[in-house]
Protein backbone atom coordinates (compact mmCIF):
# COMPACT_ATOMS: atom_id res chain seq x y z
CA UNK A 1 0.00 0.00 0.00
CA UNK A 2 1.27 3.28 -0.98
CA UNK A 3 1.26 6.40 1.13
CA UNK A 4 -0.03 9.84 0.72
CA UNK A 5 1.52 13.75 1.16
CA UNK A 6 0.21 16.89 2.38
CA UNK A 7 -3.23 16.85 2.61
CA UNK A 8 -3.79 13.88 0.75
CA UNK A 9 -6.69 14.30 -1.63
CA UNK A 10 -5.80 12.04 -4.28
CA UNK A 11 -4.80 8.55 -4.58
CA UNK A 12 -0.86 7.50 -5.56
CA UNK A 13 -1.02 6.40 -8.80
CA UNK A 14 2.66 6.73 -9.52
CA UNK A 15 3.45 4.55 -6.51
CA UNK A 16 0.73 2.07 -7.72
CA UNK A 17 2.03 2.27 -11.04
CA UNK A 18 5.65 1.38 -9.73
CA UNK A 19 4.13 -1.24 -7.12
CA UNK A 20 2.33 -3.22 -10.19
CA UNK A 21 5.70 -3.29 -12.15
CA UNK A 22 7.53 -4.57 -9.38
CA UNK A 23 4.59 -7.55 -9.12
CA UNK A 24 2.56 -6.77 -6.03
CA UNK A 25 -0.77 -6.33 -5.85
CA UNK A 26 -1.43 -2.80 -4.78
CA UNK A 27 -3.58 0.27 -2.93
CA UNK A 28 -4.09 3.70 -2.16
CA UNK A 29 -6.13 6.17 -0.68
CA UNK A 30 -7.71 9.76 -0.87
CA UNK A 31 -8.34 9.42 2.62
CA UNK A 32 -11.93 10.39 1.85
CA UNK A 33 -11.64 13.97 -0.19
CA UNK A 34 -10.47 15.24 -3.40
CA UNK A 35 -7.55 18.03 -3.63
CA UNK A 36 -5.10 19.53 -1.55
CA UNK A 37 -7.00 21.54 0.46
CA UNK A 38 -7.06 21.51 4.23
CA UNK A 39 -11.12 22.71 3.60
CA UNK A 40 -12.44 19.16 3.90
CA UNK A 41 -11.63 19.78 7.69
CA UNK A 42 -14.20 22.34 8.15
CA UNK A 43 -17.46 20.88 10.14
CA UNK A 44 -16.20 17.88 9.31
CA UNK A 45 -14.84 15.81 12.25
CA UNK A 46 -15.61 12.05 10.83
CA UNK A 47 -13.56 13.72 7.61
CA UNK A 48 -10.28 14.71 9.76
CA UNK A 49 -10.58 10.92 11.64
CA UNK A 50 -10.39 9.47 7.98
CA UNK A 51 -7.13 11.39 7.42
CA UNK A 52 -5.90 10.95 10.56
CA UNK A 53 -6.11 7.13 10.65
CA UNK A 54 -9.18 5.71 9.46
CA UNK A 55 -9.06 5.71 5.86
CA UNK A 56 -5.65 3.74 5.68
CA UNK A 57 -7.14 0.90 7.69
CA UNK A 58 -10.46 0.97 5.89
CA UNK A 59 -8.76 0.45 2.48
CA UNK A 60 -6.00 -1.69 4.28
CA UNK A 61 -9.16 -3.87 4.66
CA UNK A 62 -10.58 -3.82 2.04
CA UNK A 63 -7.89 -4.38 -0.32
CA UNK A 64 -7.27 -7.35 1.67
CA UNK A 65 -10.57 -8.70 1.23
CA UNK A 66 -10.44 -7.77 -2.45
CA UNK A 67 -7.33 -9.48 -3.33
CA UNK A 68 -8.57 -12.56 -1.69
CA UNK A 69 -11.42 -12.44 -3.53
CA UNK A 70 -9.58 -12.36 -6.59
CA UNK A 71 -7.00 -14.87 -6.32
CA UNK A 72 -8.66 -17.46 -4.36
CA UNK A 73 -6.32 -16.67 -1.31
CA UNK A 74 -5.16 -13.54 1.04
CA UNK A 75 -1.86 -12.01 0.46
CA UNK A 76 1.29 -13.71 2.33
CA UNK A 77 2.62 -10.55 3.33
CA UNK A 78 1.31 -6.69 3.71
CA UNK A 79 3.90 -3.67 3.38
CA UNK A 80 3.64 -0.26 3.51
CA UNK A 81 5.52 2.69 1.72
CA UNK A 82 5.41 5.97 1.91
CA UNK A 83 6.93 9.73 3.12
CA UNK A 84 6.01 12.86 4.68
CA UNK A 85 2.35 12.38 5.55
CA UNK A 86 2.87 9.05 4.16
CA UNK A 87 5.45 8.12 6.79
CA UNK A 88 3.15 9.40 9.56
CA UNK A 89 0.44 7.30 8.16
CA UNK A 90 3.05 4.33 8.18
CA UNK A 91 3.56 5.35 11.83
CA UNK A 92 0.08 5.44 12.77
CA UNK A 93 -0.63 1.85 11.37
CA UNK A 94 2.46 0.53 13.64
CA UNK A 95 0.73 2.25 16.71
CA UNK A 96 -3.35 1.91 16.12
CA UNK A 97 -3.31 -1.32 13.82
CA UNK A 98 -0.31 -2.97 13.88
CA UNK A 99 -2.51 -6.47 12.13
CA UNK A 100 -2.57 -4.32 9.13
CA UNK A 101 1.15 -4.52 7.73
CA UNK A 102 3.76 -6.70 7.95
CA UNK A 103 6.48 -4.35 7.41
CA UNK A 104 6.30 -0.47 7.10
CA UNK A 105 8.71 2.20 5.20
CA UNK A 106 8.58 5.30 6.96
CA UNK A 107 10.53 8.22 5.56
CA UNK A 108 10.50 12.02 6.73
CA UNK A 109 7.03 11.26 8.88
CA UNK A 110 4.90 14.09 9.17
CA UNK A 111 4.05 12.93 12.66
CA UNK A 112 3.28 15.69 14.56
CA UNK A 113 1.54 17.60 12.00
CA UNK A 114 0.05 20.01 13.56
CA UNK A 115 3.49 21.13 15.26
CA UNK A 116 5.30 20.73 12.44
CA UNK A 117 2.42 23.34 10.75
CA UNK A 118 3.38 25.44 13.41
CA UNK A 119 6.73 25.65 13.40
CA UNK A 120 6.92 26.81 9.79
CA UNK A 121 4.27 29.22 10.16
CA UNK A 122 6.66 30.83 12.75
CA UNK A 123 9.73 30.80 10.25
CA UNK A 124 7.62 32.04 7.80
CA UNK A 125 6.05 34.85 9.49
CA UNK A 126 9.71 35.83 10.40
CA UNK A 127 11.03 35.56 6.76
CA UNK A 128 7.54 37.65 5.88
CA UNK A 129 8.44 40.29 8.50
CA UNK A 130 9.96 43.21 5.89
CA UNK A 131 11.33 42.78 2.33
CA UNK A 132 14.76 42.58 4.37
CA UNK A 133 13.87 40.09 6.16
CA UNK A 134 13.90 37.24 2.86
CA UNK A 135 16.24 35.36 1.70
CA UNK A 136 17.12 34.79 -1.38
CA UNK A 137 19.16 32.32 -3.22
CA UNK A 138 21.86 34.20 -3.62
CA UNK A 139 22.26 34.26 0.65
CA UNK A 140 21.00 31.00 0.97
CA UNK A 141 23.89 30.00 -0.74
CA UNK A 142 26.57 32.32 0.91
CA UNK A 143 25.26 30.57 3.91
CA UNK A 144 25.34 27.36 3.44
CA UNK A 145 29.04 27.71 1.76
CA UNK A 146 29.92 29.22 5.35
CA UNK A 147 28.44 25.98 7.05
CA UNK A 148 30.47 24.03 4.57
CA UNK A 149 33.60 25.52 4.81
CA UNK A 150 32.85 25.13 8.85
CA UNK A 151 31.99 21.98 9.24
CA UNK A 152 32.39 19.56 6.29
CA UNK A 153 36.02 17.98 7.06
CA UNK A 154 34.59 16.92 10.88
CA UNK A 155 33.29 13.60 9.28
CA UNK A 156 36.70 12.85 7.43
CA UNK A 157 36.42 13.45 4.11
CA UNK A 158 35.48 17.19 2.18
CA UNK A 159 32.60 16.19 0.16
CA UNK A 160 29.90 19.29 0.67
CA UNK A 161 28.52 17.02 2.31
CA UNK A 162 27.57 16.44 6.04
CA UNK A 163 27.36 12.60 7.34
CA UNK A 164 25.79 14.21 10.46
CA UNK A 165 25.62 17.50 11.45
CA UNK A 166 25.06 17.69 15.12
CA UNK A 167 28.58 17.44 14.92
CA UNK A 168 28.97 21.07 13.48
CA UNK A 169 29.70 24.04 15.65
CA UNK A 170 28.49 26.92 13.25
CA UNK A 171 27.54 30.44 14.61
CA UNK A 172 25.57 32.57 11.71
CA UNK A 173 26.50 35.82 13.17
CA UNK A 174 30.03 35.55 11.71
CA UNK A 175 28.20 36.68 8.65
CA UNK A 176 26.75 39.84 10.03
CA UNK A 177 27.34 42.74 7.67
CA UNK A 178 30.06 45.29 9.74
CA UNK A 179 28.29 47.98 7.31
CA UNK A 180 25.95 47.79 4.33
CA UNK A 181 24.98 44.99 2.94
CA UNK A 182 27.00 42.82 0.09
CA UNK A 183 27.08 39.83 -1.51
CA UNK A 184 28.96 38.28 1.04
CA UNK A 185 27.35 39.54 4.31
CA UNK A 186 23.38 38.57 5.58
CA UNK A 187 22.37 42.01 7.41
CA UNK A 188 20.30 41.50 10.91
CA UNK A 189 16.58 41.07 9.35
CA UNK A 190 18.51 38.24 7.39
CA UNK A 191 20.03 37.19 10.38
CA UNK A 192 16.66 37.08 12.20
CA UNK A 193 15.44 34.66 9.82
CA UNK A 194 18.14 32.18 9.91
CA UNK A 195 17.96 32.37 13.35
CA UNK A 196 14.83 31.54 13.59
CA UNK A 197 15.46 28.32 11.16
CA UNK A 198 18.23 27.29 13.21
CA UNK A 199 15.88 27.61 16.97
CA UNK A 200 13.76 25.13 18.67
CA UNK A 201 10.14 26.09 18.58
CA UNK A 202 8.72 26.18 22.17
CA UNK A 203 5.66 27.15 24.51
CA UNK A 204 6.44 30.26 26.85
CA UNK A 205 6.95 27.45 29.93
CA UNK A 206 10.39 26.06 27.51
CA UNK A 207 8.28 22.46 26.40
CA UNK A 208 9.63 22.05 23.05
CA UNK A 209 7.17 21.69 20.22
CA UNK A 210 9.21 21.38 17.26
CA UNK A 211 12.71 21.27 16.50
CA UNK A 212 15.33 23.35 14.81
CA UNK A 213 16.68 22.52 11.39
CA UNK A 214 19.90 20.69 10.93
CA UNK A 215 22.73 22.71 9.43
CA UNK A 216 23.85 22.22 5.78
CA UNK A 217 20.62 22.06 3.98
CA UNK A 218 20.12 25.82 3.36
CA UNK A 219 20.10 25.72 -0.38
CA UNK A 220 16.40 23.72 0.18
CA UNK A 221 15.37 26.21 2.48
CA UNK A 222 11.47 27.59 1.10
CA UNK A 223 11.99 30.78 2.28
CA UNK A 224 12.57 32.94 -1.02
CA UNK A 225 12.95 35.88 -1.24
CA UNK A 226 9.41 36.79 -3.42
CA UNK A 227 7.41 34.50 -0.87
CA UNK A 228 4.30 36.39 -0.27
CA UNK A 229 2.88 34.19 2.61
CA UNK A 230 3.17 31.07 4.30
CA UNK A 231 2.84 27.15 2.81
CA UNK A 232 -0.79 26.56 1.82
CA UNK A 233 -0.87 23.35 3.83
CA UNK A 234 -0.09 25.32 6.80
CA UNK A 235 -2.48 28.08 6.63
CA UNK A 236 -5.25 25.45 6.00
CA UNK A 237 -4.07 23.22 9.12
CA UNK A 238 -5.42 27.12 10.91
CA UNK A 239 -7.75 28.27 9.13
CA UNK A 240 -9.88 25.19 8.31
CA UNK A 241 -9.09 22.78 11.52
CA UNK A 242 -7.85 25.14 14.20
CA UNK A 243 -10.10 27.91 13.59
CA UNK A 244 -12.80 26.20 11.72
CA UNK A 245 -13.00 29.62 9.55
CA UNK A 246 -12.67 30.18 5.79
CA UNK A 247 -11.90 33.79 6.82
CA UNK A 248 -9.21 33.28 9.01
CA UNK A 249 -6.24 35.64 8.29
CA UNK A 250 -2.95 34.07 8.56
CA UNK A 251 -1.58 37.53 9.93
CA UNK A 252 -3.62 36.79 13.39
CA UNK A 253 -1.49 33.17 13.93
CA UNK A 254 -0.56 32.89 17.55
CA UNK A 255 1.90 29.48 18.38
CA UNK A 256 0.16 28.20 21.37
CA UNK A 257 -3.87 28.93 20.92
CA UNK A 258 -3.65 27.98 17.21
CA UNK A 259 -2.11 24.86 18.34
CA UNK A 260 -4.69 24.17 21.40
CA UNK A 261 -7.33 25.16 18.78
CA UNK A 262 -5.98 22.52 16.55
CA UNK A 263 -5.68 19.49 18.61
CA UNK A 264 -9.25 20.16 19.67
CA UNK A 265 -10.22 19.21 16.16
CA UNK A 266 -7.60 16.97 15.00
CA UNK A 267 -5.18 15.79 18.01
CA UNK A 268 -5.56 12.14 16.41
CA UNK A 269 -3.91 13.83 13.29
CA UNK A 270 -0.14 13.14 15.54
CA UNK A 271 0.73 9.47 15.18
CA UNK A 272 3.78 9.77 18.47
CA UNK A 273 2.74 6.78 20.56
CA UNK A 274 6.05 5.17 21.06
CA UNK A 275 4.67 2.07 22.60
CA UNK A 276 5.38 -0.22 19.38
CA UNK A 277 4.87 -3.23 21.31
CA UNK A 278 2.11 -5.50 19.46
CA UNK A 279 3.52 -4.52 16.24
CA UNK A 280 6.47 -5.67 17.13
CA UNK A 281 5.44 -8.89 19.16
CA UNK A 282 3.47 -9.93 15.52
CA UNK A 283 6.95 -9.94 13.66
CA UNK A 284 6.67 -6.47 12.53
CA UNK A 285 9.40 -4.68 10.97
CA UNK A 286 9.53 -0.85 10.82
CA UNK A 287 12.47 0.69 8.38
CA UNK A 288 12.33 4.25 8.98
CA UNK A 289 14.39 7.27 7.11
CA UNK A 290 14.73 10.62 6.53
CA UNK A 291 16.94 13.23 4.94
CA UNK A 292 19.66 15.39 6.94
CA UNK A 293 19.16 18.27 3.99
CA UNK A 294 15.11 18.55 4.65
CA UNK A 295 13.96 21.82 5.53
CA UNK A 296 12.38 24.85 4.47
CA UNK A 297 8.65 25.03 4.28
CA UNK A 298 5.75 24.12 2.05
CA UNK A 299 6.27 20.00 3.63
CA UNK A 300 9.31 20.16 4.81
CA UNK A 301 10.32 18.12 7.86
CA UNK A 302 13.31 18.29 10.74
CA UNK A 303 15.50 15.66 10.92
CA UNK A 304 15.50 16.10 14.43
CA UNK A 305 11.72 15.30 14.59
CA UNK A 306 12.42 11.98 13.79
CA UNK A 307 15.18 11.06 15.40
CA UNK A 308 13.06 12.39 18.56
CA UNK A 309 10.40 9.95 17.92
CA UNK A 310 13.30 7.20 17.26
CA UNK A 311 14.79 7.37 20.94
CA UNK A 312 11.16 8.05 22.08
CA UNK A 313 10.45 4.21 20.83
CA UNK A 314 13.68 3.41 22.76
CA UNK A 315 12.58 4.89 26.07
CA UNK A 316 9.49 3.51 26.20
CA UNK A 317 10.41 -0.18 24.55
CA UNK A 318 14.08 -0.62 25.19
CA UNK A 319 17.74 0.35 24.37
CA UNK A 320 18.08 -2.65 21.74
CA UNK A 321 15.05 -2.62 19.39
CA UNK A 322 17.08 -2.86 16.14
CA UNK A 323 15.77 -6.47 15.90
CA UNK A 324 12.00 -5.25 14.41
CA UNK A 325 13.02 -1.22 14.16
CA UNK A 326 15.53 0.63 12.25
CA UNK A 327 16.48 4.43 11.60
CA UNK A 328 19.14 5.56 8.29
CA UNK A 329 19.64 9.14 7.82
CA UNK A 330 20.74 10.27 4.87
CA UNK A 331 23.25 12.86 4.50
CA UNK A 332 22.33 16.18 1.81
CA UNK A 333 18.93 14.42 1.19
CA UNK A 334 16.05 17.01 0.76
CA UNK A 335 12.58 16.38 1.52
CA UNK A 336 11.68 12.73 0.43
CA UNK A 337 14.47 12.67 -1.87
CA UNK A 338 16.55 15.90 -4.09
CA UNK A 339 19.05 17.23 -2.17
CA UNK A 340 22.74 17.68 -2.55
CA UNK A 341 23.73 14.08 -1.33
CA UNK A 342 22.76 10.57 -2.25
CA UNK A 343 19.07 10.61 -2.97
CA UNK A 344 18.04 7.26 -4.40
CA UNK A 345 17.54 3.95 -2.34
CA UNK A 346 15.26 0.94 -2.29
CA UNK A 347 14.15 0.72 1.25
CA UNK A 348 11.49 -1.07 0.56
CA UNK A 349 13.77 -4.16 -0.84
CA UNK A 350 15.51 -3.73 2.23
CA UNK A 351 12.69 -4.15 4.30
CA UNK A 352 11.55 -7.11 1.99
CA UNK A 353 14.98 -9.25 2.50
CA UNK A 354 14.56 -8.25 6.47
CA UNK A 355 11.15 -9.48 7.02
CA UNK A 356 11.34 -12.33 4.85
CA UNK A 357 14.48 -13.58 5.39
CA UNK A 358 16.03 -12.38 8.29
CA UNK A 359 18.64 -10.66 6.72
CA UNK A 360 18.56 -7.14 8.67
CA UNK A 361 19.78 -3.90 6.82
CA UNK A 362 23.21 -3.65 8.09
CA UNK A 363 23.50 -0.95 5.44
CA UNK A 364 21.35 0.27 2.43
CA UNK A 365 23.68 1.27 -0.74
CA UNK A 366 21.78 4.71 -1.79
CA UNK A 367 22.93 6.97 -5.14
CA UNK A 368 22.79 10.83 -6.18
CA UNK A 369 21.21 10.02 -9.61
CA UNK A 370 21.67 13.41 -12.14
CA UNK A 371 18.97 14.11 -14.02
CA UNK A 372 20.35 12.29 -17.09
CA UNK A 373 19.84 9.11 -15.34
CA UNK A 374 23.50 9.05 -14.69
CA UNK A 375 24.95 8.13 -10.86
CA UNK A 376 28.14 10.39 -9.58
CA UNK A 377 28.01 9.03 -6.48
CA UNK A 378 27.08 6.17 -3.68
CA UNK A 379 27.53 5.55 0.00
CA UNK A 380 26.21 3.64 2.94
CA UNK A 381 23.07 4.82 4.89
CA UNK A 382 23.65 3.16 8.22
CA UNK A 383 21.66 2.16 10.99
CA UNK A 384 20.95 4.94 13.45
CA UNK A 385 23.24 6.20 15.49
CA UNK A 386 26.01 4.33 13.29
CA UNK A 387 27.24 6.28 10.23
CA UNK A 388 29.40 6.03 7.16
CA UNK A 389 33.27 6.49 8.30
CA UNK A 390 35.59 6.38 5.19
CA UNK A 391 38.36 3.73 5.52
CA UNK A 392 40.76 5.96 4.46
CA UNK A 393 41.50 5.17 0.50
CA UNK A 394 39.91 4.73 -2.91
CA UNK A 395 37.28 7.13 -4.33
CA UNK A 396 35.30 8.96 -1.77
CA UNK A 397 32.41 8.66 -4.00
CA UNK A 398 32.26 5.12 -3.62
CA UNK A 399 29.69 3.56 -1.12
CA UNK A 400 32.74 0.11 -0.93
CA UNK A 401 35.06 3.09 0.45
CA UNK A 402 33.12 3.81 3.87
CA UNK A 403 31.88 1.25 6.77
CA UNK A 404 29.31 1.68 8.92
CA UNK A 405 30.68 2.67 12.85
CA UNK A 406 29.84 4.08 15.51
CA UNK A 407 31.81 7.43 16.51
Amino acid sequence: MEGGGGFVGSVNSAGMTKAVREGYATASTDTGHSGGSGSFALGHPEKVADFAYRAVHETAVEAKALIAAFYGRAPRLSYWEGCSTGGRQGLMSAQRYPEDFDGIVAGAPANNQIHLCAWRMRLLLTALKSPQHALPPEKLKLLNDAVLDKCDASDGVKDRLLEDPRDCRFDASALKCSGPETASCLTPQQLETVNAAYTDTRKSTGELLYPRLPFGGELGWLVPGRATEPGGMDIDMFRYLANQNPAWDWHDFDLEKDIERALVHGKEIHAVNPDLARFKARGGKLLVYHGWSDGGSGGAISAFNTISYYESVLNRMGANQEGWLRLFMVPGMAHCGGGTGPNQFHALAALERWREHNEAPESITAAKVNERGGVEMTRPLCPFPRRAVYKGSGSIYDAANFTCKLQ
